[in-house]
């Protein structure tokens, strides 16, 4: 297979593919099987993959939609500035979330793992459960581990989901608290709530997936990004990284 042929055969997959398609699921599309199933060759390896999608993404460059790498694997979408027009055939605003809710979320966005307890001695105030369980419906956190003192309460981190949904292949894409800090302490409660909110702001601006396959639009599978390991707070800026690279 050439390199032209190979790239329409990515090309069709990601635009057709429901959920955004990883390394390893692109490798399938080149693996030839014998009749009892097993692999014969050796296929296309994913640096191989890297690169056509790189010139995929080229060949796309100044087009309505685009190749984007998100943290459950990689998709077409439409650019930011196709926006407007879009919203005519769909003009739902999207919904809005009180400050409660984006406090919640930035503080276990930034500071994950933490627990119920460290939300609300960083608030002040008593978290909402309502507001806890609307994010794990949403799938943007999840319990990703236990903390090992009495009682063992639930440690709470963001999903792939939550990064997909902003448009994001690893937290350490979120902006930095530094540059939104008002005040000398960027760790501040309402230098974490701009940092989130400026990203649901761009996500909004960003992106509606192309689905070509239709009434199939569903999420990517909610799958914790974190390791529950540690028993103290993760300092801001110490993000856990996660990526959908596969090895050859």
């Amino acid at each position: 297979m050439n390199t032209d042929e190979a790239k329409r055969v990515l090309e069709t997959a990601l635009l057709c593919a429901r959920e955004p398609m990883t390394i390893h699921g692109m490798k399938r599309l080149f693996a030839e099987v014998d009749g009892a199933g097993r692999a014969v060759g050796a296929g296309i390896g994913a640096d191989t993959i890297k690169i056509l999608l790189e010139e995929l993404r080229q060949d796309w460059d100044g087009r309505g939609i685009e190749i984007v790498s998100l943290a459950s694997g990689w998709r077409f979408q439409s650019r930011p500035e196709m926006k407007p027009y879009l919203d005519r055939l769909s003009p739902e605003k999207p919904p809005k979330y009180s400050r409660a809710t984006l406090e919640t979320l930035a503080i276990i966005a930034y500071r994950q793992p933490v627990t119920r307890g460290d939300i609300e001695e960083i608030r002040g105030v008593a978290v909402n459960s309502q507001t806890i369980k609307m994010l794990e419906d949403r799938g943007w956190i999840d319990v990703v581990g236990h903390r090992e003192v009495v009682g063992r309460p639930a440690l709470l981190g963001t999903t792939r989901q939550f990064l997909d949904d902003l448009g994001l292949a690893t937290l350490s894409q979120l902006p930095p608290l530094q540059a939104l800090a008002e005040g000398p302490d960027s760790r501040s409660l309402e230098a974490l709530e701009a940092a989130l909110k400026d990203n649901f702001e761009k996500a909004d601006a960003g992106a509606a997936v192309v689905d070509l396959v239709p009434d199939t639009a569903t999420s990517p599978v909610e799958v914790p990004i974190h390791d529950p390991t540690g028993d103290g707070i993760a300092e801001t800026g110490q993000h856990n990284k996660d990526t959908n690279d596969e090895s050859n």
